[in-house]
């Protein structure tokens, strides 16, 4: 295979994947009310416990602006709730509501449940490969989103 047809068939797989996460995340919208990101979010908070908005950001590989945001929302349909350290009024921790617990068990798994069934159905050593090519496709287009808004606050500078 040419390097340019690895590059197509890259590039093909991404939107495949792309175009699956989509459809997925509207069907979670649907039966859940939630986006993606969201879940997500209430998801780790859940997982975490009473948490940062810092160490969400870190867990979901997310702009800390953009957690505030999905917290926001999350705060606003009642499904976590927010306060200050009694020790640092600086720190806001969040935790999830009894709300917040019964949205995550209606919701349907964020991957998809045939998605997670086929994954784990894998051998140990497949799934193993799978992760680390994902996370490597995952670092080069990282890599490059960071040049393109590197370019774009260059450009807002001049």
């Amino acid at each position: 295979m040419t390097k340019d047809a690895e590059l197509r068939s890259l590039l093909k797989s991404v939107r495949r994947i792309a175009r699956a996460v989509d459809l997925h995340s509207r069907q979670i919208d649907r039966q859940a009310g939630l986006t993606l990101p969201q879940l997500v979010v209430l998801t780790i908070v859940r997982d975490l416990g009473e948490v940062t908005g810092r160490a969400v950001s870190e867990e979901a590989d997310l702009s800390a602006a953009t957690v505030v945001g999905i917290l926001d929302k999350l705060e606003a349909k009642g499904l976590v709730e927010r306060y200050r350290s009694r020790t640092d009024r600086r720190i806001v921790h969040t935790r999830l509501t009894e709300k917040g617990h019964a949205a995550l068990l209606a919701a349907p798994p964020a991957l998809g449940h045939k998605f997670e069934r086929a994954f784990l159905k894998l051998a140990p050593d497949e799934r193993s490969a799978t992760l680390k090519a994902l996370r490597l496709v995952a670092d080069l287009a990282s890599m490059e989103a960071a040049d393109a808004l590197d370019g774009a606050n260059a450009e807002d500078v001049v």
